[in-house]
């Protein structure tokens, strides 16, 4: 029963982000309710385990959001316009970035196997890079940028 309302759950989210009548936040907060229906349908979440994971999940990913932003703000600037010692800070602070992200996926790892086993850590990770994988394809098919591969009817 738990697993048709699971189903049930991830089968409505996914269909309401297809919604293009939406407003842009709107379609943001269906597409976080997607990724947490994606990942507890994924990771065979219990309620007791989701109740612990989601508050820590939500302050990891509003963490790794932001040294991802950081990172990107020192990508946006043209590199023509820069003199060599500012290449070399912006470049050393990219360095600084990406450690610091590492420090806390290895910090969050610890806290998640407090309240996951480590087979839905595993789980977890391969469960946010499919979900990204499957948003950026729906995108990139309703823009028309990569053309559908045709289906065997055999």
């Amino acid at each position: 029963m738990k697993y048709l309302l699971r189903c049930f759950l991830v089968v409505l989210v996914l269909m309401a982000t297809h919604t293009a009548s939406f407003a842009q936040t709107n379609r943001l907060s269906q597409l976080e309710n997607a990724k947490i229906a994606y990942i507890t349908e994924k990771i065979s979440l219990t309620q007791d385990q989701a109740q612990k994971f989601w508050p820590m999940y939500n302050d990891f990913t509003t963490k790794r959001r932001d040294l991802n932003r950081r990172t990107r703000q020192l990508r946006t600037t043209r590199p023509d316009a820069l003199s060599d010692q500012q290449i070399r800070e912006n470049l050393n602070q990219a360095m600084d970035l990406r450690q610091q992200e590492v420090k806390l996926e290895k910090e969050y790892l610890d806290k998640f196997e407090k309240v996951l086993s480590i087979r839905q850590v595993g789980q977890l990770y391969a469960a946010e890079r499919d979900f990204t994988r499957e948003v950026i394809k729906r995108v990139a098919d309703r823009r028309g940028g990569r053309p559908r591969s045709p289906r065997n009817n055999d």
